[in-house]
């Protein structure tokens, strides 16, 4: 069958960034099934977006769709009227002439034999494309002049061809055309086309458009460190950055820029998310210091004739107004202290029925004091930063910058010290002795008493201040699977405390997560509870209502470190709350599973069990019966019962002590005793009481196994 090239551009008005990679992804998807589901079959479909256009092409599809035939089978011969005129009108029929009579076990029957040619494709694509643009799953679109079709944003064009010839058909009054347009000021266009190879170098060499975002992506990347390179500067890495501004030009081109140093003064974070957030530059750093550099990397979607130095200094001039801004939010809100923010918090509410964000405060400093010893931390400093941790969501610059939340409260707590220990800080200096976790003893006065206290942060020793800065700043972390954990315990402690409170308040009101939807985020903050308690090895108990939720949250997370999904249930047993203890316990079982006597073992664990469930279902009855020794008729069951009773004790020991590889270990010498015993011993007597007794050895053998883990689960 004859087989032609298909290639599909919609133009439009500029898609944003953040929906190119979907879009490309849903057309080719969208056109796919269309023509699935109109008989082709095609090879090579790929799919690409920019900042102004959706392009899909096919290498080889078919001219024509395979013609159709069907069978439809209709009533009996001899059926009434009535029934043979229904059917002829579902099949699209005049006369029952037109149908085959076919016989079977009940008698003959009509069957109307209905053959559709297959569309050619031309036919099937003024069908699907003009359908999947109406229906395109955009995650804002919009309407435009007097039709009621959605798009992106204003149409303005469509190139479809077939082996380089045009298939005409019109989506709101856009009609298809062998034309197409490129960079809005270096090569607008039209331009006429015909095929793939001739589109996209047209694009390329008229049009100044890399199509392809992969190709725009590597250009970006390797002209900024081309930049950085020649400069001797270190590039800030921000892959969302960089994903953004590849959606952003269709001709890529990195300048690089300047900005007062004087705003160096700023925190660095400050300034990289006022660059890359309201103008999408990338910050860059002096190799030797780390330091922010006072310089600036910005992608212009044009090769400027004088080499981009009026596009350079005219975003010098906007960054120099963004960072004015930003340098004002940070003034002002250096002029109240951190502690006089914290009653602010009245006026921000957390929850309708959980109260304001003051009042989840009072139950976070309370818990986090509660955990301190838990994870190693002085008391009195956790509950003075928990009280803390939130103040800096009433400052200028975190109204402004919301993701800086936690981040400008470390700030404005260490600003509250002497400026040159803040500055000596802010530079990466080392710490001195003083400076050191550790070197000075708790200080229980630290915690304010209502609106006085007796020590304010500018009183502190040093490590006690710096302890309470790093915690309001980590208090939130880790907020995804890629982010840091916090390991000083005063930080522990209170990112434990906020995300407890938050899952135990919800789960109080149930507001709990349904199927997809998880509006508060509290699988995330299981999934920091988990991290934090497991990366730090904390032994804390997880609250009764919300053990089943953190078992689901743990097995996901240990899937996704590798461990095996039947082991996990092995291990798992509703009351379960310490998840070290878990995580000790997979781990051990896999180690043992991997020995010479782990595999031989639960074989003959499985078919213990399975006697043992065949049994009792004959029966009607668990066997819970206790072993009577003195019933034993052969050597193989005293041997299994003094292995059993040996393991159990040494498993019992090996469990207190929380010593899962030798708990497991201490199950190793079972296996050639069971494997003697049934070679030897036939469990299903003739006499009752030996069957019983048997039976009942066995179960010991399988409640022994399971005081370690339940090797039932075990796939294998």
């Amino acid at each position: 069958m004859s087989t032609a090239e298909l290639l599909l551009e919609i133009f439009s008005e500029e898609i944003p960034a953040r929906m190119q990679n979907r879009a490309a992804t849903d057309l080719a998807r969208l056109l796919g099934d269309g023509l699935k589901d109109a008989g082709f079959e095609f090879t090579g479909l790929r799919s690409f977006a920019g900042p102004r256009r959706l392009t899909a092409v096919i290498d080889t599809l078919p001219l024509k769709a395979p013609d159709q035939r069907e069978e439809r089978k209709g009533p009996r011969v001899g059926a009434p009227e009535q029934a043979l005129a229904g059917f002829l009108r579902g099949a699209g029929l005049e006369s029952i002439e037109q149908c085959e009579i076919q016989e079977a076990k009940k008698g003959a029957f009509y069957v109307a034999i209905i053959e559709k040619p297959g569309l050619s494709a031309g036919e099937a694509l003024a069908q699907i494309i003009p359908k999947l643009m109406r229906e395109f799953p955009w995650p804002k679109s919009m309407k435009w002049g007097a039709g009621d079709f959605r798009w992106v944003r204003p149409l303005h064009g469509i190139l479809c061809q077939l082996n380089g010839k045009t298939v005409d058909f019109e989506v709101a009054g856009v009609r298809t055309s062998n034309q197409i347009h490129g960079h809005r000021m270096m090569g607008p266009g039209p331009f006429e086309v015909s095929g793939f190879a001739d589109y996209q170098k047209t694009l390329a060499e008229d049009g100044k458009v890399i199509l392809d975002a992969a190709e725009r992506k590597a250009l970006i990347s390797d002209q900024i460190a081309t930049l950085c390179k020649k400069h001797n500067l270190q590039l800030a890495e921000d892959a969302a950055l960089l994903d953004e501004v590849t959606g952003l030009a269709e001709w890529p081109v990195a300048l690089l820029g300047d900005m007062d140093e004087d705003f160096l003064e700023l925190p660095p974070e400050v300034i990289q998310l006022s660059m890359a957030k309201h103008q999408k530059y990338f910050t860059v750093r002096d190799p030797k210091t780390g330091n922010v550099a006072p310089h600036f990397i910005v992608i212009a979607n044009l090769q400027a004739p004088d080499g981009g130095k009026a596009i350079a200094a005219g975003n010098e001039r906007v960054l120099t107004a963004r960072l004015a801004d930003a340098r004002y939010f940070w003034d002002t809100d250096l002029k109240t202290p951190l502690e006089a923010r914290v009653e602010k918090l009245r006026d921000v509410v957390f929850h309708q029925e959980l109260g304001s964000i003051y009042d989840k405060m009072e139950r976070v400093d309370a818990l986090a004091r509660g955990l301190a010893p838990v994870v190693g931390a002085d008391p009195a400093l956790a509950e003075r930063a928990a009280c803390l941790a939130k103040a800096d969501l009433t400052s200028e610059m975190v109204v402004e910058f919301t993701s800086l939340q936690g981040v400008m409260g470390r700030y404005y707590a260490l600003a509250e010290a002497s400026p040159p220990s803040f500055e000596t800080r802010q530079k990466g200096a080392p710490q001195d002795e003083g400076e050191k976790a550790g070197a000075h003893p708790p200080h229980p006065e630290v915690r304010p008493q209502g609106a006085s206290k007796e020590k304010g942060l500018s009183d502190l020793p040093k490590a006690d201040l710096f302890q309470i800065a790093d915690a309001i700043r980590d208090h939130y972390k880790p907020q995804g699977p890629s982010d840091s954990v916090p390991t000083d315990p005063v930080s522990v402690a209170v990112a434990l405390a906020d995300k407890l409170d938050t899952l135990v308040g919800f789960w109080a009101i149930d507001e709990k997560p349904t199927g997809s939807k998880d509006p508060y985020a509290l699988r995330r903050a299981a999934l920091g509870v988990i991290r934090l308690v497991l990366e730090n090895g904390v032994r804390l108990s997880i609250p009764v209502a919300l053990i089943p939720f953190f078992h689901s949250r743990l097995k996901v997370y240990l899937r996704d470190s590798g461990a095996r999904h039947d082991l996990i249930d092995a291990v798992l047993t509703p009351e379960q709350d310490d998840l070290v203890s878990i995580v000790d316990r997979v781990s051990a079982l896999g180690e043992f599973l991997k020995t010479e006597d782990g595999e031989p073992l639960l074989a003959g664990a499985k078919r213990a069990s399975n006697i043992v469930k065949i049994e009792e279902k004959k029966d009607g009855a668990a066997i819970d019966e206790d072993v009577d020794p003195a019933l034993f008729t052969q050597a193989e069951e005293k041997a299994l019962y003094a292995a059993l009773s040996e393991a159990q004790e040494k498993a019992a020991l090996a469990l207190k002590d929380e010593n899962y590889t030798a708990a497991m270990a201490a199950l190793a010498p079972l296996r050639p005793v069971i494997d003697s015993f049934f070679d030897k011993v036939t469990v299903n007597a003739d006499d009752p009481k030996l069957r019983a007794n048997r039976l009942a050895l066995l179960n010991m053998f399988r409640q022994s196994l399971r005081a370690v883990a339940d090797f039932d689960k075990i796939a294998g």
